[in-house]
Parts: structure tokens; sequence; C-alpha cells
């Protein structure tokens, strides 16, 4: 007996009311989010309102009440005032953010958040005290192909290019969110781009969103790559292997055009799950040269750079927060022993040559490279 024959004639009148047909016209009309923006236009044909979610799936949504995140962060990158009634199209995904919300992706289609302005739908079950409610959302159903298939950001990932030798592979790490993590990867983005260093940069963990990308694009990195080139909208609550995959993916992505240098940001904290088993796989550890680590404050500093030594990493210097205080710089000196980088130290071309030479790569040899 098929499987079609085990369909009444009512359940499978049913199957077919759970799917609905999309104009060109109303997707046009919705605001399409970041996370979406490998997703062609095209491949979106109906809409099934039946099922439960999986991280990654492509939503359609309409706004309900605005929240903490007034604005959708569009596929161009620009910031999209969001009104009560809005289709907007995102994707479902966890959310781990201290600073702001804990949502996990719900059972089923009803009513959720937007909890992150690059377009992550999920339920929020907490969140800081600071941020406030979160912004409601009624996802009206998922996404499908013109053959009925949900499309899910694992369809669009980029793929695993072949292995080839890495250039120096730089890691920014740090104690939490707002440690200032990005703002050290651009700057250092930024005075190997001015040394002639050809540089690539990605974000390999967090949740999805444009704004660390077009900073590290701006800083002069090309290309620059995220978590969601390798088909996820979030990162938390993968897999180690899941994990290995998306690093394995963008590095080999980033060495195929032949950098002189790599810089990349993980998210979050140490203390982050998927933070700490990444840091841990001693499969990254063997690929990254050394890590600048940003801290809020010397306490941080030293124990995040002990942690990172116990793992096994090349600690090569701490940025961060804290040095906006020369105070706070002195004491992170005296707790760690290390180099204290601040925003006007990272500018400078020496504090780079120091940093490939405790990666044990001198300045003058990649640049003699670069210019062969």
């Amino acid at each position: 007996m098929t499987t079609l024959e085990l369909i009444s004639p009512g359940a499978s009148s049913r199957l077919l009311s759970s799917f609905q047909s999309l104009s060109a016209e109303r997707l046009a009309r919705a605001k399409w989010a970041y996370t979406t923006r490998r997703v062609p236009a095209q491949s979106a044909a109906g809409l099934c309102v039946r099922g439960v979610p999986n991280p990654g799936d492509v939503v359609l949504a309409r706004v309900v009440r605005l929240g903490k995140h007034q604005g959708l962060e569009l596929r161009s990158g620009r910031k999209a005032q969001m009104f009560p009634g809005d289709e907007i199209v995102i994707c479902y995904g966890h959310r781990y953010v201290p600073d702001q919300f804990e949502a996990t992706v719900p059972m089923d289609l009803s009513a959720c958040h937007l909890v992150a302005a690059g377009g992550i739908a999920a339920r929020a079950l907490s969140w800081h005290e600071k941020v406030g409610a979160p912004t409601a959302i009624e996802p009206l159903g998922f996404i499908t192909d013109s053959e009925g298939r949900r499309l899910n950001l694992s369809q669009f990932a980029v793929e695993t290019a072949e292995a080839r030798s890495l250039p120096p592979l730089i890691i920014v790490a740090g104690t939490a969110m707002n440690a200032g993590k990005t703002t050290t990867a651009a700057h250092l983005i930024r005075v190997a781009t001015g040394a002639g260093l050809r540089t690539a940069a990605a974000k390999l963990t967090g949740t999805g969103a444009g704004g660390d990308v077009y900073c590290f694009a701006d800083a002069g990195a090309h290309p620059v790559l995220d978590f969601t080139d390798a088909g996820v909208a979030s990162t938390w609550k993968l897999s180690t292997e899941a994990l290995e995959g998306i690093w394995k993916t963008l590095l080999s992505q980033l060495g195929r055009e032949q950098p002189d240098l790599i810089v990349c940001e993980i998210a979050d904290g140490l203390f982050q799950e998927e933070t700490a088993a990444m840091l841990r796989s001693n499969d990254f550890r063997d690929v990254v040269s050394g890590v600048v680590f940003a801290a809020n404050d010397a306490s941080g500093a030293a124990y995040g750079c002990r942690w990172l030594a116990e793992a096994g990493h090349r600690v090569l210097a701490v940025s961060g927060t804290l040095t906006a205080s020369p105070l706070a710089l002195r004491e992170t000196e005296v707790a760690t022993g290390l180099p204290v980088h601040g925003l006007a130290d990272l500018a400078e071309p020496a504090t780079l040559a120091s940093l490939l030479d405790a990666c044990r790569v001198p300045l003058e040899r990649v640049s003699c490279a670069h210019a062969s």
C-alpha cells in the first residue's frame, strides 16, 4: 500500500488547505530581513500555514506590536522602520544574549517575537530589564518554493571550498557582549589594510545581523562572511559538529581568496556554550595563530586570558572597553602580564607588527609575500 493510499480524501483536502499561493506583489511589499539575504526572492512561491518551525526556516510574519526592535535590518543593510501591520520575511532561530534576550524557536506557528533586528523569530523567555519587552509578531506561514517545500537558510549556504593553507588567523574573543570585540577586530582590519595587507574577515558565531559584517567591510576587509553564509540564522544550541562545519566552511571560503591575514570574531563570552566549544576544539586551535581578548575590566581580562591559555591558545594582547580607563588599563597589564592596546594603539602599524611577531609571522615576511 502506498503512502498516498493511506491518506483519506478528507485528510488530503486538509493538506491542500495548508498551502496558499504568494503573489509577487505581496512578496515585494514585504520587508526582507538581513538573515534572508542569500535566499533568492524568486524561489518564494507559496505559504505553508501548518507545521513545527525549525531553526533557519524562512517565515512570513506580521508585526503586531513594536517593542525593543522597532527597525528591521534589510538585505541591503538599511535599517527600515517597522509599523504595526507590516509583513516581514525573517527566519526562525534561537537567541542567547544576556544583555538582551533569551529566546528559543517555538513548537508551532503561534504568536512569538522578533528578537533581533537582523530578522530572528523566536519566543522570548526572558530579557534584560533595560531593553523592555520584545516586538510582538504573528507568523503567517512558512515560505515555500513552487513545489510546496519550505525554504530554509541551509539550502542556500556557501559550500566548503577546496582545502588550502591559511594565512595568519587572529581571533578576537571576549568576556561578554559589549566588551569591545567588534571594535577591536575592525581596528585590526583597518591597520592591516592600511599596511597593504589583503585582509579577510568573518564573524563565526552569534545571532544573524549585519552590523558587524558591514563594520568589517567598512574597515577594509574583503571578503567578509558570517555564519548566516553557512546556512544558519543563529549558532546557539548548535552541536560541536555543526560549529566545526561553520568555521571550516567560512575559513575555506576566505582562504580561497588568498588574503594575507584573516581576522575573525567569536560572539558573546567564554561562558557561552558554543563559544567555549569552538575555542576548546583541537582542530580550531590548530588553525588559530593567536587571540586578542576584549574585556570590560581587569579581573575579566585576567580570567579570560588564563582560560584561553589553558585551552592551548596563544593570547597576543588584551583590548576592549577597559582601555577607555587608563587606570583599568594599567591594572590589566599587571593582572595579565600582556600588552594592553587601546584604540589609538590598535591604529599603529607597530602594534600590528608586534601582534604578527607574537604569532610568529613577521610583518615584513607577509608584506614581501604580498608584493611577490
